[in-house]
C-alpha cells in the first residue's frame, strides 16, 4: 500500500539543525483517523515532550473535527501519546540532557493502514545559520538551472 503524507513540517529543516529521526506510532481516537483521511492535520506549530513517567507526548498538533462526526467528536488540539520502544525513549532523553536539543515533529503519514509521525531530535539554528542555509540553497538553484557558467 505504502505511505501517503498526511502532513509534513516544512520549516523544521530551515530552523533546526535535524541529528536523528525515529519513526513512531500515534494512538489516536476514531474521529481523529477519520479526519487524518481526509488529509487535514497541522503539525508545524507542534512539538514533542518526554513526560517524569517517560511516556513521549506531540503536543500543540491540529487534528480538525470530522465534520461527520457527532457529540462524541475528538478535541481538536489534545495532546496525543507517541508509541516508541523504551530503548528508543531512553536514548532521547540523554541526548536532551545535552544543552540546546529539542524533539520536533516532522511528518505525519499513513504507513499501510497505521498513522505514523516522524520526529527528530534537533538543534536550533541562529539567524546567521539560517541565512547561511539560505544563500546554499540559492546558489544551489542556480546551478540547477543552469545561471551559473
Amino acid at each position: 500500500m505504502g505511505i501517503k503524507i498526511i502532513a509534513k513540517n516544512q520549516r523544521a529543516g530551515y530552523d533546526y539543525f535535524l541529528e536523528e529521526k525515529y519513526e513512531c506510532g500515534v494512538s489516536l481516537m476514531g474521529t481523529e483517523v477519520k479526519s487524518l483521511r481526509l488529509g487535514k492535520a497541522m503539525i508545524n506549530e507542534a512539538f514533542v515532550v518526554i513526560d517524569s513517567a517517560g511516556e513521549v507526548w506531540l503536543q500543540n498538533s491540529t487534528i480538525p473535527h470530522y465534520e461527520f462526526g457527532n457529540i462524541n467528536n475528538h478535541p481538536e488540539t489534545r495532546k496525543r501519546k507517541l508509541l516508541l520502544k523504551r530503548e528508543e525513549i531512553q536514548q532521547i532523553e540523554k541526548k536532551m540532557a545535552m544543552k540546546g536539543y529539542t524533539i520536533i515533529p516532522l511528518a505525519l503519514y499513513f504507513k499501510d493502514s497505521l498513522v505514523k509521525c516522524e520526529i527528530a531530535l534537533a538543534k536550533g539554528k541562529k539567524l546567521f545559520d539560517k541565512r547561511d542555509t539560505a544563500a546554499k540553497k540559492d546558489v544551489e538553484r542556480k546551478l540547477r538551472q543552469g545561471q551559473f557558467e
